[in-house]
């Protein structure tokens, strides 16, 4: 379908690239209710009626805004070949809100509309941080090593976007087994299907065939059941309802600002893929639009912050154009608003669905060690680490919690609990400022890393990482009595003194290499 410039915007490749990016965001719809609801107990009805509508609007306005810069680009260059960026909700930020904002929020309080403004309010800050940072992105991107920013995407991608995932697919493995394999051929392995069948829409054919026959057959009992269509209308509209947990969403920040840094150098990589692929976008109009998109959704009671996706290649590959991601936006949008993602997101069954979110894990740890500086593997690794103490700490606080409140934990376990917290509590930071530094170190910036080292124990002295608050939140030191505080902000800054002793022992020659 050719535009009056002789931009052929709409053809046969936008359909494969249709069900990849709506599956993609279908999948994080799934994966936020899953932890939200499954894990949580949060009340179902109101994920649909009060956080999807909002987070499927952001969706619809991201990716009309890029169908449209398509379009322009189109017209300025002359080109017909050009393809839309591809924008949906960013899967290691979904993850995180809902496991470490949403659901400990709930647990506290109880309170499904406290829990959800929190959200919001997370969400606004989120986008208020990304638009700033779209015009500091390339500053950051040029002074933060790439360790950090990737090992930190790599640690969510060894913990919430691989384990949890191999979890519900191993629910009902016959499916999701199955599912797995065909994303394995077809998008991992990347090998074409027959008759040029998308791989996501094919994995998640055959998973919900063998689940419902299975289900059918009486195998997987009741929960194999189909789900009934039945429509809820739930209009987004705007609300302020987010000022009201400001406050208590302030102490989310250790969250809030490294999923708005990382979305942010994220699009930065992604715009200059496009721009090698063929398409030149303007960045500052790539992050401005993922920005907008965000407090959009934040403002209509949205919870997910929407990215640029990696993979603008792929769907030019594909032969997709401007369609696909109008064609996305409109979906995802409508059907958010009409009720209807509520039937989607419980007819696929999440052991069917996941296979794609474990895809996304591996491509994120992979990036990790493949992008960054092959000297600075150690420190990818390290910063993986974080990640790993906040699972652990996820699975014991879940197992605690399900024993009881009026369990009594014995000394030692209540103290293994305390450091737990200490390491997992705002391991994304964490993970940043430790490969920032491990890599320094490797490059030979010894005071590079001594300065990383001073922000570590600047961070844990206020909570920001290592927070030993259970719901992670920040506090002021001197009001607290556990001395685990004051004993990891000592730990950092003394390796902070070594690192600064050792610099000024150096040759002077050594000091000019460095």
């Amino acid at each position: 379908m050719p535009y009056r410039s002789g931009y052929r915007w709409a053809q046969w490749g936008d359909l494969n690239a249709f069900f990849g990016l709506m599956l993609d965001n279908v999948t994080n719809l799934v994966l936020l209710t899953g932890i939200l609801v499954g894990v949580y107990g949060y009340p179902a009805e109101s994920v649909y009626r009060l956080m999807i509508p909002g987070t499927a609007l952001g969706v619809l306005v991201g990716d009309a805004v890029y169908t449209w810069l398509a379009f322009r680009l189109a017209r300025k260059t002359g080109r017909s070949d050009i393809t839309a960026m591809p924008l949906g909700l960013d899967t290691p930020s979904t993850v995180g809100i809902a496991a470490a904002v949403l659901g400990p929020v709930y647990l506290e309080t109880r309170d499904a509309v406290t829990a959800w403004q929190v959200g919001m309010a997370t969400l606004m800050i989120i986008g208020i941080f990304k638009l700033a940072l779209s015009f500091l992105g390339g500053w950051v991107r040029r002074r933060i090593p790439q360790a950090g920013l990737l090992g930190s995407l790599a640690g969510i991608g060894v913990t919430l976007l691989a384990f949890f995932p191999l979890v519900k697919i191993f629910s009902a493995p016959v499916a999701g087994i199955a599912s797995l394999g065909i994303i394995l051929y077809a998008i991992v392995a990347r090998r074409r299907l027959p008759f040029g069948i998308p791989g996501a829409f094919l994995a998640v054919a055959i998973g919900c065939l063998l689940y419902y026959l299975m289900g059918s057959l009486g195998i997987l009992g009741a929960r194999a059941a189909a789900p009934v269509l039945e429509l809820h209308p739930s209009f987004p509209l705007p609300t302020l309802g987010f000022l009201h947990a400001l406050d208590r969403a302030l102490a989310y920040l250790p969250i809030a600002f490294p999923f708005a840094l990382i979305t942010i150098v994220g699009g930065i990589n992604n715009t200059e893929s496009a721009r090698v692929a063929g398409d030149p976008y303007r960045t500052r109009d790539i992050l401005l639009t993922e920005a907008l998109a965000t407090m959009v959704a934040a403002l209509f009671g949205g919870v997910a912050q929407t990215t640029p996706y990696i993979g603008h290649p792929a769907y030019k590959a594909m032969g997709g154009r401007a369609a696909y991601t109008l064609a996305t936006g409109l979906f995802i949008g409508v059907a958010g608003a009409l009720g209807a993602l509520s039937f989607v997101i419980e007819a696929i069954p999440e052991a069917v669905i996941t296979p794609i979110l474990l895809f996304v894990g591996v491509q994120i740890i992979s990036q990790a060690f493949v992008e960054s500086p092959r000297a600075h593997a150690p420190a990818v690794a390290f910063a993986i680490l974080p990640a790993v103490g906040y699972l652990v700490l996820t699975h014991t606080s879940s197992l605690l919690d399900k024993l009881g409140p009026a369990l009594v934990l014995p000394d030692a376990v209540a103290a293994d609990q305390v450091i737990l917290r200490a390491l997992g509590n705002g391991f994304i930071l964490t993970a940043i400022l430790w490969g920032g530094m491990l890599a320094s170190l490797i490059d030979g910036r010894v005071r590079t890393g001594a300065v990383y080292a001073l922000l570590c124990a600047l961070f844990t002295m206020f909570g920001l990482m290592h927070s030993v608050s259970p719901a992670g939140s920040l506090y002021l030191p001197w009001r607290l009595d556990n001395p685990i505080v004051w004993h990891i902000t000592l730990g950092y800054a003394l390796v902070a003194a070594f690192l600064f002793a050792v610099r000024m022992a150096r040759r002077p020659e050594e000091l000019e290499e460095e």
